[in-house]
């Protein structure tokens, strides 16, 4: 591969400079996707159009100079392909018409195949053939409590009670369903590894909302089962946002990498997680800062982390109206890094 930065700095072998990418880097902040979106009915037809998903996957290599693609896709193919389809509602994000209360809603739901993602395979498979050898292609997932939250919620939240009303008074009900989810997730990391994927992450993006005895019970043990199962495969980064009050439990993860936010310093996570390769954690609001503030937040960022074992990134995804020259202020800064 001609540039495998981000591979090796997974890996956990020496890199020439720091690799780095961008969560939502595929996303609104480019001109390019707007207009791909805005030739679609909405983002759904997006995803589903194996062709476009592919477009939009390399807009950010070719514009940004990133070290990785990552394919455009979302983490609610798992629920629809389990049969709960969604709706992403424009400004509001996520709709669930009906959601998960009962066991005979589990029972109803079934284990995912290939054919029921066939579309991500598919514009996996075009990106890698578009990509040829030039780039490491990243695949992903939601964990499997992210996506149970979805399932039993319908939507976003600030409390996230229903779905924790569950695991609280229905133990036995959550774990049924985060079980099922689990496999699923697992066959569908598995295929993207086939259609072309080098590394996949798993998004834990509502881990931060459980508690310290509850986030092994119902969440990182579900992580640990994807992350056994996928990382001979490939390197697995797992991004437990907010949930690093369980920084002890998360280092024991069979994983290479793990995704840091913003709300843990590099020393802390450095001691930590060892020689685990970390990625992270810029403030995405950072970005909005001007470019010689940006450069500067960058570089002492990176002399935080050190340049061994280290992936630059956010603390979260780009958000839709950063300015596009301030993003591409962050990747060259990163580029531009000197070890002092």
């Amino acid at each position: 591969m001609q540039n495998d930065l981000l591979l090796k700095a997974a890996r956990g072998e020496e890199t020439e400079r720091v690799p780095v990418w961008l969560m939502r880097q595929a996303g609104r902040i480019l001109p390019g996707y707007r207009k791909v979106r805005a030739s679609v009915k909405d983002f759904t037809e997006l995803v589903k159009t194996p062709e476009l998903a592919c477009q939009v996957t390399l807009e950010p290599v070719h514009v940004l100079g990133v070290d990785a693609a990552i394919i455009f896709s979302d983490i609610l193919v798992i629920p629809e392909a389990m049969g709960l389809p969604y709706q992403m509602l424009e400004s509001k994000g996520p709709w669930f018409e009906k959601t998960i209360k009962t066991a005979k809603d589990i029972e109803a739901l079934h284990i995912g195949n290939t054919e029921d993602w066939e579309y991500v395979v598919n514009a996996l498979k075009l990106t890698r053939k578009e990509l040829g050898d030039k780039l490491p292609l990243l695949g992903f997932a939601g964990s499997p409590w992210t996506i149970f939250a979805y399932m039993t919620e319908g939507s976003g939240s600030k409390t996230f009670s229903v779905a924790k009303k569950m695991i609280f008074s229905e133990p036995e009900l959550a774990h049924s369903l985060l079980d099922k989810i689990t496999t699923t997730t697992i066959r569908y990391l598995k295929d993207q590894v086939k259609a072309g994927a080098d590394l996949v992450q798993i998004f834990d993006s509502w881990g931060g909302i459980l508690g310290h005895d509850t986030y092994y019970e119902f969440s990182l043990k579900y992580i640990a089962r994807i992350v056994d199962e996928l990382s001979p495969l490939v390197p697995v980064t797992a991004f437990p946002k907010g949930a690093y009050f369980a920084s002890e439990q998360l280092a024991k993860l069979n994983c290479r990498v793990i995704g840091l936010d913003w709300a843990i310093n590099a020393a802390d996570a450095r001691k930590t997680f060892g020689n685990k390769t970390l990625q992270g954690n810029m403030d995405p609001c950072l970005l909005y800062a001007n470019e010689t503030s940006i450069r500067k937040a960058t570089h002492n960022m990176i002399q935080s982390f050190g340049t061994r074992n280290y992936i630059a990134n956010l603390g979260h995804g780009v958000y839709p109206d950063t300015p596009v020259d301030h993003v591409k202020c962050f990747v060259d800064a990163v580029k531009e890094y000197k070890a002092q």
